[in-house]
């Protein structure tokens, strides 16, 4: 079955939250005062470059590491784990946790 076309909205917004993610990622790594080089080690990568491309917006946690990266931050996991989701899957956060919301109601996409 083919993929449906991309909706250039949709891949907008996609790219703004990947990017707010970024910045959220890139102040917690600040706040825990590690270098990207640092973070890097602590989660068992190679490179610090995964870390960049995560802080610039063009890449995103995988799953399976962000316990590793809540810890290596001093971060709960539960909770860095809902904030991604709240950037990365916004529809499934919402699905999730603003089940009682008004369909009206803006959503907040500041992360806590």
């Amino acid at each position: 079955m083919p993929r449906p076309a991309t909706d250039p909205a949709k891949a907008a917004q996609t790219k703004i939250l990947r990017q707010e993610a970024g910045r959220w990622l890139k102040t917690a790594r600040e706040q825990a005062k590690l270098t990207q080089a640092e973070l890097a080690e602590r989660v068992g990568l190679r490179y610090y470059t995964f870390v960049s491309q995560v802080e610039s917006g063009l890449g995103r946690l995988p799953i399976e590491t962000q316990g590793a990266w809540a810890q290596a931050l001093g971060l709960e996991p539960g909770a860095f784990a809902k904030t991604l989701l709240r950037y990365y899957e916004p529809e499934l956060y919402r699905l999730l946790f603003d089940a009682g919301r008004a369909a009206s109601q803006p959503r907040d996409r500041a992360a806590g």
